[in-house]
């Protein structure tokens, strides 16, 4: 069967209407089983409100109400925390919190001390993570068991061309020193969504693209207003779409590559199934940039600097 992803065009009027049509075109119930508790993964990228960096109220609201209408009982909304961003505040600024209260929702921030982390040894083999954290791949005891629902932006990324669904795991998995694997980012998060695989029943992801970010991302955007709403339950096929969309060639990136190869879905835009828009006349010829900062860290993480990667 074909990998199916749906793109929808959208108003502020219909979003959250049609981001629960853009999930049921692409058959979500199929990969999200209704008895088990659903992490819904969030993605706080700053502290203060930007558009296209976070996810947004309505993506989050769309996502919560189609599946509480459905019969989903047990969503739990997550998020990890950086060393430079601070989740809580996030979830007021981007206005998460208005969103949980009227489900009678409560975020689960995983870096807190009552959330276990546990080690965990993948059965695939991997391709860096186990080189990269040689104690032992550690991952939040809660996540093991339970569905995976993703819900980042559309947006450009300094270190991997574009970030999505793929991506979105990176925030949850992995403890605060994931940074030490951005030396290796691509094959890290095929590492992530062969562990993604293992341990979640059922995985699914909503792009929320009615603000796209180009640049800098995941921060230092331009924002653009798009109006797209992208849904899937194969993550490499709904990340390819999205780069696509945003004016690059999906196989040139190398996760999205690296995962097409490895069988863990499809980057080829020619062999999935695409419903609702035709991408093909969609192109917002969208480049990546670089900060300050982003050159410094790329200096670390591919010399010269590299032996500073963990001070």
């Amino acid at each position: 069967m074909k990998s199916k992803v749906s793109v929808l065009k959208t108003s502020p009027e219909s979003v959250v209407e049609d981001i629960g049509r853009a999930m049921k075109m692409a058959d979500y119930e199929s990969f999200m089983p209704k008895h088990i508790p659903t992490i819904l993964k969030v993605n706080i990228s700053w502290h203060y409100y930007y558009p296209a960096c976070s996810t947004t109220p309505w993506q989050l609201d769309g996502v919560a109400s189609r599946m509480i209408e459905d019969g989903y009982k047990d969503l739990i909304p997550a998020q990890n925390r950086t060393v430079v961003v601070d989740p809580k505040l996030g979830a007021v600024n981007n206005h998460l919190t208005s969103v949980l209260k009227k489900h009678g929702l409560d975020f689960i921030y995983l870096y807190e001390t009552d959330v276990e982390w546990i080690k965990y040894e993948p059965k695939a083999r991997m391709l860096v993570l186990d080189k990269v954290f040689k104690n032992g791949i550690e991952i939040p005891k809660i996540l093991m068991g339970k569905n995976a629902f993703h819900l980042p932006t559309m947006k450009t990324h300094v270190f991997t061309t574009i970030t999505g669904a793929m991506k979105n795991a990176f925030g949850g998995l992995l403890n605060e020193n994931r940074h030490w694997t951005h030396g290796v980012i691509h094959e890290t998060l095929v590492d992530l969504l062969k562990i993604q695989k293992e341990i979640h029943p059922g995985i699914f992801a909503v792009i929320d693209g009615t603000i796209a970010g180009e640049g800098a991302g995941p921060r230092a955007m331009i924002p653009h207003i798009k109006n797209y709403i992208l849904a899937s339950g194969d993550s490499v096929a709904i990340d390819a779409v999205s780069a696509r969309m945003q004016g690059f060639d999906p196989l040139s990136i190398p996760f999205i590559r690296l995962a097409h190869e490895s069988g863990l879905g499809c980057g080829d835009i020619r062999e999935m199934e695409i419903v609702g828009e035709d991408i093909n006349q969609i192109d917002f010829k969208f480049r990546t940039g670089d900060t300050f900062a982003s050159r410094g860290q790329k200096a670390i993480y591919h010399v010269p600097l590299k032996p500073l990667e963990r001070l």
